[in-house]
């Protein structure tokens, strides 16, 4: 299944995941020059990123809202960056946050599982209902794809709907949980995790330990480290054994060049070591 496979990469490669959430502005000048076109541009830059940071990181997560902001030429570089991720038979992560329903959620489903924008995982919003995530399943269960719905997120807003009691004085971000974990407990791997994963920030390190205990057979999205404000050791308290999820760092790779005055020329460079200095940096607490 999709999650023994980003099991062992953690097992081998580490947390890291690499957030492609390329913005133009984020291109050094000069490689943006040598390009004629904006979906050129973004595609190299990504994949001297991917090739940087390949043997550093466990997986990719890829923003399509960062690609859909310059219309068509975001959009082919997206099915691009996508199709190199493929070729070097990596794990993706394609964060779309779905929310709807019936057809239209059939249609997402078809959208991002299959043909040019294909991925292992996607991201999906629950709120709007069990209902929701249902159309994806004949995926989870057929196309070997994995799903990781938000459960409870890394934003400060969080506190403004999921954290709000239920008639038994339980979080909503709770209450979510546990129906995503038992919906999800018909795809268990081999490792005792889920292909129906679930999207839980590393910022709010006093319910972690809670909402590992509580979603013991969820497999972790963990946004929030670095430029959000997490650490490694928020990191921690959200893991298994050493494993049982992925780390999401974004800015933090991508723009770790700006820390050095030869940055530009070696954007890939720097985004490799703060790769790996974030793996290591999660190893140690562990």
């Amino acid at each position: 299944m999709i999650i023994d496979k980003l099991f062992e990469a953690v097992e081998k490669k580490g947390h890291v995941c690499v957030g492609l959430d390329t913005d133009i502005s984020y291109i050094p000048e000069g490689l943006f020059k040598k390009f004629n076109s904006i979906s050129d541009a973004i595609f190299e830059y990504n994949r001297k990123i991917i090739d940087a940071t390949l043997d550093a990181s466990s997986c990719f997560k890829v923003q399509i809202a960062y690609y859909e902001a310059y219309g068509l030429e975001g959009i082919i570089a997206y099915k691009k960056t996508l199709e190199y991720l493929r070729s070097k038979e990596t794990i993706i992560i394609a964060d779309i946050k779905r929310g709807d329903i019936s057809k239209t959620a059939e249609m997402y489903a078809k959208g991002h599982f299959e043909g040019d924008f294909e991925s292992d995982f996607i991201t999906l919003s629950p709120y709007m209902g069990i209902d929701s995530i249902e159309p994806y399943l004949e995926y989870v269960k057929n196309n070997e794809k994995g799903l990781f719905p938000l459960i409870r997120t890394s934003n400060q807003g969080a506190k403004d709907i999921q954290y709000i009691k239920d008639e038994n004085g339980e979080r909503i971000f709770n209450v979510v949980g546990k129906k995503i974990q038992q919906l999800g407990d018909k795809y268990l791997g081999n490792c005792g995790y889920s292909s129906i994963g679930g999207v839980v920030g590393c910022t709010h390190r006093e319910e972690a330990v809670e909402i590992r205990n509580t979603l013991d057979r969820m497999f972790f999205l963990i946004p929030g480290y670095g430029a959000q404000g997490g650490a490694a050791e928020d990191v921690k308290a959200l893991l298994k054994d050493g494993n049982g999820g992925v780390v999401n760092s974004s800015r933090g790779i991508l723009l770790a060049y700006k820390k050095h005055e030869d940055g530009a020329e070696k954007f890939d460079i720097y985004a490799r070591e703060e790769a790996i200095s974030m793996r290591e940096a999660i190893r140690n607490v562990i």
